[in-house]
């Protein structure tokens, strides 16, 4: 009785706050008053408008930020003014635009269900509490996997420390900082210091898998080889030798529950920790299989998206 009703395919529009948000109802609905509506009569296509409604937004935005609350009316959404072709033209966009929203969601779908693949290969293919051997395994892999601590496979590494006042917001050289791991760098250095740290220091090797020792522990960067630096003791690897392999510990490590620092509220993950850490390891050859098992489902993932 109170609510605003509208038949299938009229267009909402948010008008207050976050403004020019727009959807295409498909069924009967009704909205608050902090939403605009917009039916369209016959000779209009409802996909073309929803579409063309990206510049109604621009429109808007700029007219809510005018006044002293930052809305638009019903009446100023009344009047804005756009550009309309004849309706078989509308009808050639629309449809253009509703055969790319179908493959976006299909795409997005498919990405969706893979990603819930991955969750639950991960859970399978590792072994659960006290048990030795995974519910899910490669055909000819029977023997059981080992329990053993990171620290028999080698010693944990950083970067060389690196100033604040050693960097600046551009330049040559990467600087990447807990806060920017894993995203875009906003700190730089030369590329005269890039070299000298990288051949006096300790630095990853190509395939490395970084790991955010502070703050959110445990994420995860694969060094590919690109000129970059890394912010000593938040960003580490292991320095290990060839009974593990980085393809396997890039799966491995969203698994584990590192040492001393589960269910506590340290937000560090120190060396010790890192290195006294129980896991349970298969033969490099499994471990490889695995590996290449979930890489390839992460390709297939980043296609997607």
């Amino acid at each position: 009785k109170v609510a605003r009703i509208v038949p299938a395919n009229t267009i909402l529009v948010t008008c207050i706050a976050s403004i020019g948000k727009n959807a295409l109802i498909l069924e009967k609905s009704s909205f608050n008053q902090q939403i605009n509506s917009l039916t369209p009569y016959k000779e209009y296509n409802p996909y073309f408008l929803l579409t063309e409604s990206s510049v109604w937004s621009k429109k808007m935005k700029q007219q809510g930020a005018s006044g002293m609350m930052q809305m638009v009316n019903k009446n100023e959404f009344s009047e804005l003014e756009t550009f309309v072709p004849k309706t078989k033209e509308q009808n050639k966009i629309g449809d253009l635009f509703t055969n790319l929203d179908n493959l976006i969601t299909l795409h997005q779908r498919k990405c969706d269900t893979l990603v819930n693949v991955k969750k639950s290969l991960l859970e399978k293919m590792f072994p659960k509490n006290s048990s030795n051997i995974p519910e899910i395994r490669f055909k000819g892999f029977t023997d059981v996997w080992e329990q053993r601590k990171f620290g028999d496979y080698g010693t944990v590494s950083m970067c060389k420390r690196i100033f604040k006042n050693e960097t600046s917001d551009s330049g040559d050289i990467p600087f990447y900082k807990i806060g920017t791991f894993g995203g875009k760098a906003d700190a730089f250095i030369s590329n005269e210091k890039y070299d000298y740290y990288k051949s006096k220091f300790s630095y990853p090797n190509k395939g490395d898998i970084l790991l955010s020792a502070s703050g959110t522990i445990g994420r995860i960067v694969e060094y590919t080889g690109e000129k970059a630096y890394f912010q000593d003791s938040n960003i580490v690897w292991l320095n290990h030798n060839e009974d593990i392999k980085n393809v396997f510990l890039k799966v491995l490590y969203p698994t584990v529950k590192w040492d001393g620092i589960e269910g506590s509220t340290i937000k560090r993950l120190y060396n010790s920790n890192f290195l006294n850490t129980c896991i349970n390891i298969p033969n490099t050859l499994e471990q490889n299989k695995i590996g290449e098992l979930f890489t390839n489902l992460d390709n297939l993932i980043t296609l997607h998206q």
